[in-house]
């Protein structure tokens, strides 16, 4: 898709989880609910949205075989 935003940083909570995110063009971070609301209108390149057994949401990288985009590898701790 050829408007989608691209995630170059992101933010850990005190429980080691994605908290927020950050785009190419931004220089605030995107709350992780904006986040998957994002994603699942395809909005955001390279990231998909999953939902637990017990319906929460959250991030994932698409997998390919480079680690340095993996959130968890860009997040840091807050």
């Amino acid at each position: 898709m050829a408007n989608q935003k691209k995630v170059v940083d992101a933010k850990k909570d005190k429980k080691g989880r994605i908290s927020s995110v950050r785009f190419e063009e931004n220089q605030r971070f995107t709350s992780l609910k904006t986040a998957i609301r994002m994603a699942e209108r395809n909005e955001i390149e390279d990231i998909h949205v999953l939902t637990g057994k017990n319906g929460k949401k959250w991030l994932r990288s698409n997998p390919n075989k480079k680690k340095n985009d993996n959130l968890q590898k860009l997040a840091k701790d807050s």
